[in-house]
């Protein structure tokens, strides 16, 4: 795994999507109360950007559909979507978030 930083952990605000370009890809990183997760940044129905939608729990939810994904593991958990959308490791060092542009399940 080759992480990178994303950003600095006082850039997160709970519950809130924060859309990063990390080393070319698009990725909406979001904080709650169950850790720090990083999906990718574009709805797998409707392919409009993911940060623009409201997050609650480990849910963030499509602005344009409704469709919802589980930060977790990126799987949709309402339709229209059908998709998953890819999930990025994410570690905290320090004051630094760092990702890894590996998503999870890949090799």
């Amino acid at each position: 795994m080759a992480f990178q930083r994303a950003c600095a952990v006082a850039d997160l605000r709970d519950g809130e999507a924060l859309p990063l370009d990390v080393g070319g890809v698009e990725v909406a990183l979001v904080r709650t109360d169950e850790g720090v997760f990083a999906v990718e940044d574009e709805c797998s129905h409707a392919k409009v950007a993911l940060s623009e939608g409201d997050v609650e729990n480990c849910t963030i939810e499509c602005w344009m559909h409704g469709s919802a994904f589980d930060l977790r593991t990126g799987e949709p958990t309402g339709p229209p979507a059908t998709e998953p959308v890819a999930v990025y490791p994410v570690r905290v060092d320090g004051d630094d978030v760092l990702i890894d542009l590996q998503p999870t399940g890949e090799s």
